[in-house]
């Protein structure tokens, strides 16, 4: 707590300093690999949502490796599944290295451990409430920032990659193929962001293309559309495609891993994280629920003018539903005393693994639409945790 703190009044006091975040596309591997296991993840659910599910996803080449832990009644083709996701991506031509139909997919599936079970089954373990499906501390966060209450940096590094790739699907840009990245450096002064310093685009392309001019259609269609025009100057720099070509990508090129992308997934890199990724876990894997339940719980918070910004940490003990510790951290920016704020959260918000799933309503097929674009600042009708319909209930409880 001492060293987020610190940082944070460090970089307050400094009259300028610069903040980096990034994205990548659906198409990236990393991106390909958690969309396969949250859409084997939502194939399970929609037949059963009681399914427990814990699965990741290899990818590589020509080469599909599903592994985990799934206990359900949902009959589900697995590679079925893969091929389909693998299809909406967009890897359907072969001379992408990687093709929907001609990959190998391998299957490596066996039950939840009944020992992890039982703890996360009401009824049954050594406490009777459903459980936490794993230990561990996860955290949620908001800011004044945006609109959508999330850091500027990551916010546009996921307008660039989402704008990159409806070009493609699109055909507007028809030279782009799947693989892609951004990153957005904001300039801060005196805690407020005020310039962007830097813009990076990694765009895959045909052969073919001449650079320029796959620069500059970047730079006009891409970058402008969704970059605010009042924080470009003449200063702001553009790097795309800064090694002079990206014809091969994707899984041909590297490989792609479930969970690998924590970061693009959350915040940025600003506020803290604890490790665990979301694609692929049920519900009642907290490390999912909870750091969606805390990203809730934070935008409530700062929507409803109690701090301008809000870190929340939550941590779990496996099979025990009451939190261990619940942590709010507002980094100076509190309306009211943050021991207040932190009675009336735990006083208003449900933090056991069943409270969680049944506010949110999360047992639900939902997931794939999370795995690419990042889990948090989009207001999409599925995304619960993105509402602020608690704002009216903290605000009176705050007194304000």
């Amino acid at each position: 707590m001492t060293q987020k703190r610190n940082v944070v009044n460090a970089n307050c006091d400094m009259r300028s300093y610069l903040f980096t975040s990034e994205s990548v596309t659906t198409g990236h591997p990393d991106k390909v690999a958690d969309r396969i296991s949250d859409s084997i993840l939502d194939a399970m659910l929609a037949q059963d949502p009681l399914s427990r599910v814990a699965c990741e996803t290899l990818v590589k080449c020509d080469m599909v490796v599903v592994a985990g832990e799934i206990t359900s009644k949902a009959s589900v083709n697995i590679a079925e599944v893969v091929r389909q996701t693998i299809k909406d991506i967009g890897y359907d031509d072969p001379e992408l290295g990687f093709h929907y139909d001609n990959c190998a997919v391998l299957v490596a599936v066996s039950k939840q451990s009944p020992h992890i079970s039982q703890g996360v089954t009401e009824g049954e373990g050594l406490h009777k409430e459903m459980g936490a499906g794993d230990q561990g501390l996860m955290f949620g966060y908001a800011c004044r920032e945006t609109p959508e209450l999330m850091p500027m940096p990551i916010l546009l590094a996921h307008k660039l990659t989402t704008r990159l790739e409806k070009m493609r699907q699109t055909r507007k840009l028809p030279w782009l193929r799947p693989d892609g990245k951004s990153q957005v450096t904001v300039e801060y002064v005196d805690g407020k962001p005020q310039r962007i310093h830097t813009v990076l685009i990694a765009a895959q392309h045909d052969p073919g293309i001449k650079y320029r001019d796959l620069r500059n259609q970047i730079i006009e269609q891409v970058v402008k559309p969704v970059m605010p025009a009042r924080l470009l100057d003449k200063n702001t720099k553009y790097h795309v495609n800064a090694t002079g070509c990206f014809e091969l990508g994707g899984p041909k090129a590297d490989c792609g891993l479930t969970g690998r992308k924590i970061i693009v997934d959350t915040y940025g890199g600003w506020g803290r994280h604890g490790g665990g990724c979301f694609s692929g876990k049920d519900p009642t894997k907290v490390d999912r629920t909870a750091c969606y339940m805390a990203r809730y719980v934070a935008k409530n918070v700062v929507a409803a003018g109690l701090a301008d910004c809000c870190e929340i940490q939550v941590s779990y003990a496996i099979g025990v539903a009451q939190p261990l510790s619940v942590l709010v951290n507002t980094m100076g920016t509190a309306k009211i005393s943050e021991t207040k704020i932190s009675e009336i959260v735990c006083k208003l918000f449900p933090l056991t693994p069943k409270g969680m799933i049944e506010h949110l309503n999360l047992r639900r097929p939902i997931f794939a639409q999370t795995s690419y674009g990042g889990h948090f600042g989009r207001n999409l009708p599925d995304f619960t945790w993105e509402k602020t319909d608690m704002v009216d209930a903290l605000r009176k409880a705050a007194g304000l």
